[in-house]
């Protein structure tokens, strides 16, 4: 059965809320990693999940220019979190991989962002929850297939939602 037009309405405006209160939270969020802005955490995310990646890459799954993610690599290398080097299947182009410490921060920042989620979702139990992430992910599934239908090339998601197992950004 499909959803009417005020239920498609509160759907979308409750979804900007939502995103709207998530900037909020990660500009207010505290810095778990001395000098490293937390919008350049996703950054780390992709890097984990891709091992080596270019930072063209980067820009494309992250839907941002390449100047803003050379600037977030720079950063991240100057931290000692990201190691750059040469690419070796272009010398000219640079690629980036997470360090010991990037792990470590990695690590880090996931078991902060748990806990401030778990304080969220005190009120939830296994199966409500369960259930909202299963119609997230048929929300995204279902943005994705409207993108690619209207013919949009759709970058690579760093977290696929088909696997559970991913961490996400």
């Amino acid at each position: 059965m499909a959803v009417t037009e005020d239920e498609a309405n509160a759907v979308f405006l409750a979804l900007l809320r939502v995103q709207k209160l998530l900037v909020a939270a990660k500009h207010s969020a505290p810095r778990l990693e001395d000098g490293v802005d937390v919008t350049a955490y996703p950054v780390l995310f992709l890097v984990a999940g891709a091992g080596t990646v270019r930072i063209s890459e980067l820009a494309t799954t992250l839907h941002n220019d390449v100047s803003t993610v050379s600037r977030q690599v720079s950063a991240l290398v100057t931290s000692g979190l990201l190691e750059k080097s040469a690419d070796p299947n272009d010398g000219r182009a640079w690629v980036v991989s997470l360090t010991d410490r990037g792990r470590e921060a990695l690590v880090r920042i996931q078991s902060s962002r748990a806990a401030w989620f778990q304080g969220l979702l005190t009120d939830w139990d296994g199966p409500c929850t369960t259930e909202f992430v299963h119609r997230l992910r048929e929300l995204g599934d279902a943005l994705d297939a409207n993108l690619r239908a209207r013919g949009a090339a759709t970058p690579p998601m760093p977290f696929d939602s088909r696997n559970q197992k991913q961490k996400e950004d």
